[in-house]
């Protein structure tokens, strides 16, 4: 597993300036305005920086712009970074720059002169969300991740502030990690394994196995598993954080370890990606980590239905009619639209058992929502409009792409089934929308409800602002940030 990079801050010492080794950064506004550190900078390398403020090229810089002067005279790093951003930047904007630093010091070590800069805290987040790499597989030796240090002159602030942000951006990280792992490492059981390390943090965790699954009556879940050697679980996840008497609230995520899409196989271009079908699960994972860590005043029960789907002697059939938790029967026309055999379930339970204040439902669902939103944007369903508008208040602050898509009974009669209750799919036309509504009829009368579909952002192959291409961690942020202003 990956570790986040340290950040320390300091105290302004502008004589550690000339001395540092790897990569400096200074910071000046569009305005070419200079700050101490920028004019120390320039005294070093005998009027270079003042020589870039006053050149074309400067006249063209936009917000997080970052020009790096190679080798400069007078100073012992590799590179000074002159990082462009107004001294009271929006947190995305700071975060944003935070990350283009990271990008360019790589494993070199970076110090960022910050002077009294506003939002250093979101810099910092920047910087560790964007100084990730999964190489665990790798034999060649990595080389060793340099120090970051930030100097401003209210450190002991500026880190205090930035101290949740770091528990959020640990969240994270965990999230990545388990969305980049191969599936003969991240079996059903492996997962299980390291949410349940999560004790140690103060979460509550209960691993259910299939003996008590089918106790409960987990049949469509069971379904989805049946014809894999790895063991079908679920895994409940509890930080009580808020008020005894307070109800949860639910995150309830699709864990698929690989998903081949059983008897009704996938073609077999691209598909090694599904080792990301858990990403939903690695996303309720990583919030529950960030919340745990970052001690949210809050009540959040995590659920997550970890199976693999494989094709057998045992597998579902197309044809089958399962009965689910619910008591609904549901024919499996195509065993390829698992995910929403495992929430369905796992939905129910957490309602059954913990009767919660809203429900959250996360999974890589679709293919029709890439079609719809590409990889900017995870599909928003919901429910209740006030519930909803929240969670898009929240994704925005973090800067996390979120688009509500609609619901309807006219796609709910797509469903329709001649021999059970309902089809696990509507067709081709709208089918995010549809299997929507599939969840949605096992969402109790009155319950906040949302389904977010992020089969287009939980892993994306090329780079975003803020991850390496791979396993980007969408949702831990918005989902803290969601919890911090709506139940704390």
């Amino acid at each position: 597993m990956s570790s986040l990079v340290p950040i320390r801050f300091q105290d302004p010492d502008m004589d550690t300036m000339a001395q540092a080794e790897g990569r400096v950064a200074i910071i000046i506004p569009s305005d070419g305005k200079m700050n101490p550190a920028a004019r120390r900078a320039n005294r070093l390398t005998r009027g270079a920086v003042t020589r870039l403020v006053e050149s074309e090229r400067f006249e063209k810089v936009k917000t997080g712009d970052v020009i790096s002067m190679a080798w400069p005279s007078g100073m012992a790093a590799e590179a000074l970074d002159v990082l462009v951003l107004p001294r009271r930047p929006e947190p995305a904007e700071a975060r944003k720059a935070g990350a283009a630093l990271a990008k360019l010091a790589g494993s070199k070590d970076l110090l960022v002169m910050s002077g009294n800069q506003v939002k250093a805290e979101d810099l910092a987040m920047g910087i560790a969300l964007r100084s990730y790499d999964f190489d665990a597989h790798k034999t060649k030796e990595s080389d060793e991740a340099g120090s970051v240090i930030i100097t401003h002159q209210k450190a002991d602030e500026i880190e205090a502030a930035f101290a949740p942000l770091y528990a959020v951006a640990d969240g994270v990280r965990m999230t990545r990690d388990l969305t980049n792992e191969p599936a003969n490492i991240l079996t059903t059981t492996e997962f299980a394994d390291r949410l349940d390390e999560m004790k140690a943090l103060g979460l509550e965790v209960e691993v259910l196995e299939e003996d008590k699954l089918a106790e409960l009556g987990m049949r469509t879940l069971l379904s989805v598993g049946q014809g894999s050697v790895s063991p079908s679980k679920v895994v409940v996840m509890q930080w009580n954080g808020g008020d005894k008497d307070d109800a949860p609230l639910a995150l309830v995520g699709k864990g698929v370890v690989f998903d081949t899409g059983g008897i009704s196989l996938k073609p077999a271009g691209g598909m090694e990606d599904m080792t990301m079908d858990m990403g939903g699960a690695g996303v309720v994972a990583g919030t529950m980590r960030a919340l745990a860590k970052r001690k949210a005043k809050a009540n959040v029960v995590g659920l997550v239905g970890l199976v693999e789907n494989m094709p057998s002697g045992n597998a579902t059939r197309p044809g089958d009619v399962v009965k689910s938790m619910k008591g609904d029967t549901v024919e499996i026309i195509n065993t390829d639209a698992e995910g929403r055999l495992v929430l369905c379930d796992v939905m129910w339970y957490a309602q059954e058992r913990f009767k919660p204040v809203g429900m959250v439902d996360l999974a890589t669902l679709t293919g029709a929502i890439i079609i719809g939103l590409g990889h900017e944007n995870a599909g928003v369903f919901s429910n209740n409009d006030t519930f909803c508008n929240a969670f898009l208040k929240a994704a925005g602050t973090e800067d996390e792409g979120a688009w509500r898509m609609p619901l309807g009974e006219a796609y709910d009669k797509q469903l329709k089934s001649r021999i059970a209750d309902m089809k696990n799919v509507g067709g081709r036309p709208a089918g995010s929308i549809t299997a929507a509504q599939f969840l949605q009829r096992f969402v109790k009368e009155d319950m906040p409800w949302i389904h977010l579909d992020i089969a287009g952002v939980a892993s994306v192959s090329s780079e975003t602002s803020y991850a390496p291409k791979g396993a980007t961690g969408w949702g831990v942020r918005a989902l803290s940030r969601f919890v911090q202003d709506n139940f704390e």
